[in-house]
């Protein structure tokens, strides 16, 4: 059975318009890979461990940086091969240029027998809903339906969400 997953995906305003944070894995595998590799920062936990303070630790493990404030749950999502994954938004401007990952250590070039250390997030990035449509990870759409829906409904405005955000997502 999977480990369940938490993460935390900021968003911010910028001239009305709604930015969110994604990160990008480390590693060899995720080096040349971009249109649906970006992600939520977000990781496994146990059930000792509750899920927001996972998400929190898994923010802080994967950009070096730590956030707090009014967290929005955004519920869970079960993305295509079996991972729950469980997250929460937060208003919070962080500066990309900051984050510094920590890393794992796998054997490369496969069967080598040299040990590396890769970051497990190699970059971070603010992106539009449009962009951030075409940079993320599929599973993880549902987050940014939740959270335009979640500021319409307590600011009374529609302008977070793009009129076409339920096309480019398939929601």
């Amino acid at each position: 059975m999977m480990k369940p997953s938490a993460g935390l995906l900021l968003f911010r305003r910028v001239n009305e318009e709604l930015e969110v944070f994604l990160v990008h894995p480390g590693g060899p595998f995720w080096t040349k890979k971009d249109a649906g590799a970006w992600s939520i920062p977000k990781g496994e936990y146990s059930k000792e461990e509750s899920a927001l303070n996972a998400a929190k630790r898994e923010f802080r493990e994967e950009t070096g940086l730590s956030v707090d404030g009014e967290f929005i749950p955004l519920g869970e999502v079960k993305q295509s091969r079996g991972k729950i994954v469980t997250a929460w938004a937060l208003e919070q401007d962080v500066d990309p240029s900051l984050v510094r990952s920590n890393v794992f250590t796998m054997e490369y070039p496969p069967k080598s027998g040299v040990k590396r250390e890769f970051p497990e997030v190699d970059k971070a990035a603010w992106f539009s809903l449009a962009l951030a449509v075409k940079k993320m990870h599929p599973g993880q759409y549902e987050f940014l339906r939740r959270l335009t829906t979640h500021l319409e409904r307590s600011s009374g405005a529609s302008h977070y969400r793009p009129a076409k955000l339920e096309d480019m997502v398939g929601c």
